[in-house]
Order: C-alpha cells, then structure tokens, then sequence
C-alpha cells in the first residue's frame, strides 16, 4: 500500500490516451508518464534515496519535473519543490534545513549550487524546461519497472517551505493523507471527472499547480494542457481545448485586460477557478460581465492545502472564500481568549480537518504554538464568517494595523479606495508612528490615464471611513511588489514606507 502512488501513479499504467498536452500540441500518454516515473524512480534509488528522504527541486516546469513528483512518491522520499526565484544564499538555508539526498536544479545553476552541495553532502543532477540535463540522461539509461515503496496514510510526503515574510522560513510536513483527503474533496466539490481537461498555466513548485491542479487531475483520469507559464496569446489559443482553468487573481486580470477574451471564447468551459492571492470583488464582477462565466474563489495555505470553497452549485460569493470543504471545521476565534466572537465580528481563522499538515519540520515548539489542544490549526489570517456560513478573509493578523488604540483592518480601507474611479488597486499598510503607535498608509496604482492625487482619495474616504482608519498618508506606484503567486508583498511596501513619520 502506498496511498498517494496507488491513487495517482499506478492508475497511469493503464492510461494509453493523453495525460498531458504541450503548446504545441504533443502529448504524453498516461503510461508513458508512468515509464518515464519509473525510471526516475530508479535514478534516486540508484544514488541511496530512501524512504523518508527529501528530494528538492528548483527548476522549470516540465513533464520530466512532474515524473520526478511521482518518482518520489514511488520511492517514499518526501518531495521538496522549491521557488525558481530563489536566490543561492536562499537555497543555502533550504537544503541545510532540509538535508535532502538529492537536489535537482537547473543545468545553469550548477556551478553555482555544486559547493553548497558538496558541502552538505547532497547528490547534485540537472534538469531544465526541455528536458535536458543529468537526470534525464540517466533516466534513460535506467529500467522502467520500479516496486512501489509500502507507506502508510501518516507517512510524509512533502514538505512545502512558507513565504517567509517573517523570520526562518518553515517547512510544512505534509502525508499522503493530508494530500489524498484534500484531492478527493476538491474532485468532489468542483464535480471534477475523466472528461476534464485543464489548462494548466501555474508553477509547478507551489500547492495550487502542484497538489491542487495535478493532484485532483491525475486523481479523475483527467488531461492538463501543459502550459510552461502564463502568456495571454497562448492561453486564448489554448482554452478553446480545456473545460476547466486554474489560476490567480494576476491571470484573470491579464486576460480581461484583453478585447478577445470574451463569451465566445469560454462558452465551452465549465469552471474557472482563482486562488493563491485574494481575487478583487470588481475583478469577479467584470469577469462575469465579460463571459457570463463567476470565477469560483477558494481559500488555502501550504499547511492545510485547501480548505474552503465557495460552491460549484449555489451562489459564488465575489469578495468571500466560500464554505468549508467536506471534512473540514473552521471557527473565527478572539486572538487573545481564543475563544469563538459572534457570527460576523472579525477574528482569527482556524480549521481542523484530515487536510492540516503534521507540523512544521524540526521546530516542535513552533508546531505546538500554532496548534489549539483541540487540534484546531491557528492560520494567522483575520476573517470573519456571515449568517450563510460564507467566510471573508480580511487580512493577515500580522498587517492589522493599531492606531491610536484602534484596531484598522487593511482590506477594509482597501475595498473604499479600490471602489474609486481611476484606481486599479490598493494595499493599505501600518508603518510607525510617534503619536499613534501605527499610521495608516495607503499604496495606489492609478489606472491609465488617471489624474487622480492624494487629496481626491482623502477627500473622498471622509464620509466613508472613521477618522482613524483614513490613511495617514498615500502614494503612489506604478505596481505593487508581489510574489511568484501574485500576493502582494507587504513586508516590502513597510520596509519601503518605515520611515514615513519619522521626521513628523
């Protein structure tokens, strides 16, 4: 028994049609993925990868990456995907935390990475977005039949490092049940089948690509349209093959941004769906406007995967994250107390579920700071939950901001300043203040052609926000900092903006 690789892997053998589908209209068939996982899986044995090891990953997306995925799942290594964007000194800290047997990095990173690796005693091979380098060449040299390793439902099968906005970046320890669970709930709350093809344009070193898109794909004995990244004109080239899409707030956005992107071209579709970043109600709206079709939003993190979703069927709600997934509890506790507020005050979010990870590697005592004795996981973020049982995500707990005492919620200032003519968006911040403790500041991105100054904003806040919740000082940018996923990046617009009333 291997639960993962019998659900997702062994089905592949049997599969002559298309599992994937490359811009250019090349396929991979089901068992040749399954071959092609086999004889990696072989590789990483050959160089002593045993069960319970860490394989990293820093490289582009390809056919060959996702191989490796379930060559390590046939293994019983734990899968560590890391971000393309990280820098060396980054991967430095990563691979020393991690200790993985082996590490795959890009051909081009090589020289680079080789002395981090040999010092840490890591098997360094290559592989690139067309599939060359050292792995594949070994790949192909070595036998297709593999034995899947024996693992159990508690056994790790990943580990997912967070941002790391604040502080050590921690590994999130995931187990195939935590993975699996969350697969067969997203199949069913999305009514995912065979018949799906998705168009796949995420990264592959993320949850949402990775254990959202894949995993649920691969559980129904679907297709993906194997895109490497997200490009407008191929995209519009390649929808009119899928039925279904996957994507954050930043694709959807580009796309409407585009005259062809219209009815016509999604009136085969049946879901579109947007996560990893909140998606702007107006964006929901517009894009309903523009295809007929509502983006259905969800919520999650590296530590639960998914957890809430608004419903296939029944009304999708533009500014919330949904219901919880089957299998899933939520409550919206009192940060201090910890005590559940009442229906629609704001409070800090926690689930509970077969979804929520294990704990975070090697730091026991973080994993017990961010766990409730009842098995309720802390997630940090600040939402708040209405009458239907929708939840709203108002903000990290981290970016609320104390001013003069009071409490100011970001996405609050946000949504009135993002509801003005001539704003594209907003990110409202708390940075030092000498008399209120924190100031609100606002960050702005015009819309082109907007004329639109810092007075107009303040002027029109005045009726619609208290005094102190109206942002003590605005500017503006041509974008705002965001990560590989499209989260805005707040850390760097306080470290950008900290000395703002400094000089008051």
């Amino acid at each position: 028994m291997n639960p993962l690789a019998d659900a997702l892997v062994a089905p592949l053998d049997m599969r002559g049609d298309a599992v994937l589908i490359r811009p250019d209209g090349s396929e991979m068939s089901g068992d040749a993925l399954h071959r092609l996982s086999g004889r990696i899986a072989n590789v990483l044995t050959g160089v002593g990868v045993q069960p319970g090891d860490r394989v990293a990953m820093q490289t582009e997306k390809s056919a060959e990456a996702l191989a490796l995925y379930l060559a390590c799942l046939r293994t019983g290594a734990l899968f560590l995907p890391l971000n393309t964007a990280y820098t060396t000194a980054e991967l430095d800290y990563f691979l020393g935390d991690a200790e993985p047997r082996v590490a795959v990095c890009a051909p081009a990173a090589e020289a680079v990475l080789r002395p981090v690796a040999n010092a840490k005693g890591i098997t360094l091979l290559t592989l690139d977005g067309t599939a060359v380098g050292t792995l594949v060449e070994r790949a192909a040299e070595a036998p297709e039949e593999f034995a899947t390793v024996a693992r159990c439902t508690d056994d790790l099968a990943a580990i997912l490092y967070t941002s790391g906005t604040t502080g050590r970046s921690k590994g999130a320890m995931l187990s195939h049940d935590n993975l699996l669970s969350n697969a067969d709930a997203l199949v069913e709350t999305w009514r995912f089948t065979s018949s799906d093809t998705l168009l796949h344009a995420l990264p592959i070193f993320h949850a949402h690509g990775l254990f959202v898109a894949i995993n649920v794909l691969l559980r129904v004995g679907g297709r993906m349209i194997f895109l490497p990244r997200f490009d407008v004109d191929t995209v519009l080239a390649q929808l009119p093959r899928a039925t279904t899409m996957m994507g954050v707030p930043t694709f959807y956005g580009r796309l409407l941004g585009d005259a062809r992107f219209n009815r016509e071209v999604t009136r085969h579709m049946r879901l579109f769906v947007s996560g990893s970043a909140p998606l702007l109600a107006e964006t929901h709206r517009a894009f309903e406007a523009r295809t007929g079709h509502r983006i259905l939003e969800r919520y999650g993190m590296s530590e639960t995967t998914m957890s809430t979703s608004n419903p296939y069927d029944g009304e999708r709600r533009a500014g919330t994250v949904g219901l919880p997934l089957p299998g899933v509890e939520s409550r919206i506790v009192d940060a201090e107390s910890g005590i559940e507020v009442p229906q629609g005050e704001i409070g800090i979010l926690e689930v509970r579920g077969p979804n929520v990870f294990k704990g975070y590697w090697r730091m026991p005592d973080k994993t017990a700071e961010e766990f409730r004795e009842d098995g309720f996981f802390v997630t940090g973020d600040m939402a708040q939950i209405d009458a239907d049982g929708y939840i709203t995500i108002v903000g990290r707990a981290k970016d609320l901001v104390i001013s003069g005492g009071y409490n100011v919620y970001p996405k609050e200032v946000e949504g009135e300043i993002d509801g003005l003519e001539g704003i594209a968006e907003s990110a409202v911040i708390g940075v030092p203040h000498p008399d209120f403790g924190e100031g609100v500041v606002a960050v702005v991105v015009r819309e082109s052609g907007s004329k639109l100054e810092a007075k107009d904003i303040q002027a029109a806040l005045q009726d619609r926000l208290a005094k102190f919740k109206q942002p003590k000082a605005i500017f503006f940018m041509g974008e705002l900092p965001r990560n590989t996923m499209g989260k805005v990046q707040k850390n760097a617009l306080r470290e950008m903006f900290d000395d703002v009333f400094t000089e008051l």
